[in-house]
């Protein structure tokens, strides 16, 4: 649960759902391996027959005299990862892809996705299904246009649709005679019926006071994400809590204080009355604040217009991005637990990947069980990428136990991870070559690891914009013409969401401030052959500089040392061996008593190996020469 701004006005009242979200970059798509034109088509054994559900779902249609209905990849609080109760767009299609919007008029049906999922969706959807390689709203009210006839009317589940989209598509329909529909009755949740899987009914539980915070209450209702659903009501006078009350304890209602009714006692209200309680309550002398990009248009159409008070983020996650002095020392401690972890699984494959035994999906499962023994672990936070060769060259590759590489000492092994603890959320990247890397390897991974050390160290102005800055972790890669396609890094929580907006370096992220935490993670992506990333988790803190001023810069709290063997020293300058070798020093400091404390004695034999200072590479005997015939020639030019 975020934490709540509490120095609202009195005339102001705060509205908050538990929902943070991240885009991700395109990889690579394909050619459609479905034949349709057939009969019968030919059609691969993974795809899902959906004829049943359809004409279900165009009789729920008719019922609401609708011409087309809108099925989002999303749940009702726009969450990164939703449960499997909430993944309708996947039943409704046999699409299983993460991102993608499905439309079904009387007569046809289709999905909107990008490219990283064109193939998956071929595989997987039947030819009851259009497939548009394509993404946003234009192209889908584009086709609507020419699918249903003037004066028809597209439905949608208004807790499904954030106020952001719902006014893209109502924008894009005006004028066209054609006109959206709110039902709040998802229809198919009405198809899907029984064999919908039930509503996480876990118990809610409180963190310890250690790790105190507003409400401090935690679950496990959706993948990665120790979140509940629920929704905040904060007045002046008053805090109402929506979930499944049945989900508390005795002693969580206690802790609440939820028999009382002062302005610190938690109401705890049923989920599904938020719609009805807060359409009550806006018929009061109030005002309501909410923030448009992440409140679903099922909250927004009950406030009348004109006592909303709107910005695109909430102030509940424009405070929480802002990490108090005893959050930063817990998401600390916790990246100093979390790089023992690390440690150990790379000691582990230095030794076992040169016997050939490894592979990407056994290498993931031991990585994810080295974090679950360290203390306050509650499981990862976000499925680890683990990627060897070829697949590493896919930003977001993930493997599966029946689809996965063996990792070689003969390839890049690229490992993006990260766990979840009651102390903070964990991120970190670290690609590794255990053999003898090219020349072209070994520059592309100096270059990346150039990237983020230049911003890391940068000194700029309190209030720059992430985006502003952004390019400095690409300059290395651009001056020799290469670059990346995904965004540079993401905010991160205390024991939250791993992806936690709206910080960043995007154009849509807010202002730098001290006291956030960012991911910092260039890379580079060589098609077919390698892929690159380093990414580190750095807290936003004030610079020291010459002369007064308000500056910040970055502080790095991950403490995993890069691959000594894949740096080219030479492509250094004396200021980046400098902040590395500082950098590995604060590793030492670090982790080094950790790893003695836990008798982890090879492990830290290992951290002090590969945490020895770097020096500047001399010049070869060539070039040494060829520098001496240049100063003669020149001293032959001058006396002449």
């Amino acid at each position: 649960m975020a934490r709540a701004h509490w120095g609202c006005c009195p005339w102001l009242v705060l509205l908050c759902a538990c929902a943070w979200g991240h885009p991700k970059p395109a990889d690579l798509g394909g050619q459609d391996v479905r034949n349709c034109s057939t009969n019968p088509p030919y059609l691969p054994v993974t795809v899902v027959n959906t004829t049943v559900s359809l004409t279900a779902l165009r009789q729920q249609m008719q019922t609401q005299n609708l011409s087309a209905y809108i099925i989002p990849d999303t749940d009702a609080h726009m969450n990164e990862y939703i449960g499997q109760h909430d993944e309708r767009r996947a039943w409704i299609t046999g699409f299983t892809g993460s991102a993608g919007t499905a439309v079904v008029t009387m007569k046809k049906a289709a999905v909107w996705t990008d490219s990283r999922y064109w193939t998956q969706a071929e595989r997987q959807m039947d030819c009851n299904w259009e497939l548009h390689k394509e993404v946003g709203t234009t192209p889908i009210v584009t086709w609507l246009l020419t699918e249903i006839p003037a004066g028809g009317c597209v439905g949608f589940d208004p807790f499904l649709l954030s106020i952001d989209t719902w006014e893209s598509y109502n924008l894009a329909l005006q004028g066209s005679n054609r006109q959206l529909v709110s039902i709040t009755t998802n229809l198919v949740d009405l198809v899907w019926g029984s064999e919908r899987p039930p509503v996480p009914n876990q118990p809610i539980y409180a963190l310890q006071e250690a790790f105190t915070g507003l409400f401090n209450l935690r679950a496990s209702d959706i993948p990665y994400n120790p979140f509940f659903y629920s929704y905040t009501l904060l007045t002046d006078s008053s805090i109402r809590l929506f979930a499944n009350k049945s989900r508390f304890s005795s002693e969580i209602l206690s802790y609440l204080n939820s028999s009382c009714t002062g302005p610190m006692c938690v109401q705890i209200e049923d989920y599904s009355q938020v719609r009805d309680s807060i359409q009550a309550y806006a018929l009061g002398d109030v005002r309501i604040w909410i923030g448009t990009s992440y409140t679903m248009y099922g909250i927004y159409e009950v406030i009348p217009k004109e006592k909303l008070v709107t910005d695109t983020y909430s102030p509940v996650m424009m405070t929480k991005a802002v990490k108090n002095s005893k959050e930063q020392a817990l998401l600390k401690a916790s990246h100093v637990r979390d790089a023992v972890a690390v440690i150990r699984y790379l000691v582990w494959l230095e030794k076992n990947v040169p016997k050939g035994t490894v592979d990407e999906f056994s290498g993931a499962e031991l990585v994810d069980k080295f974090r679950g023994e360290e203390q306050f672990s509650s499981g990862p936070s976000f499925e680890t990428i683990s990627a060897s060769g070829l697949n590493a060259a896919l930003a977001h590759y993930s493997p599966t136990k029946e689809l996965n590489r063996k990792l070689s000492s003969d390839e890049m092994y690229l490992l993006d991870s990260g766990g979840q603890y009651w102390d903070g959320t964990t991120d970190i990247t670290r690609t590794i070559h255990w053999g003898t890397p090219s020349a072209f390897q070994k520059e592309a991974y100096t270059r990346v690891l150039i990237g983020n050390i230049d911003l890391s160290r940068l000194i700029f102005p309190a209030a720059t914009s992430g985006r502003m800055v952004e390019a400095f972790a690409r300059r290395a890669l651009w001056d020799a013409g290469l670059n990346y396609g995904h965004g540079t890094g993401h905010g991160i929580g205390n024991f939250l969401c791993v992806h936690e907006w709206p910080v960043g370096f995007q154009s849509n992220n807010i202002a730098m401030a001290k006291g956030m935490f960012t991911s910092i993670e260039p890379g580079y992506y060589k098609d077919g052959e390698f892929g690159i990333r380093l990414e580190d988790v750095a807290l936003v803190v004030e610079a020291k500089t010459k002369y007064p001023g308000s500056y910040l810069t970055f502080e790095v709290v991950s403490f995993v040392p890069y691959d000594r063997n894949l740096i080219d020293v030479s492509l250094l300058s004396p200021e980046h061996l400098q902040y590395l070798n500082r950098y590995y020093q604060t590793i030492r400091e670090k982790v080094g008593p950790e790893l003695q404390r836990r008798q982890l004695l090879e492990e830290f034999k290992w951290l002090q190996q590969h945490t020895e200072p770097l020096a500047a590479r001399a010049p070869d005997t060539a070039s040494w020469a060829s520098m001496l015939v240049v100063s003669t020639l020149a001293i032959l030019i001058w006396s002449v």
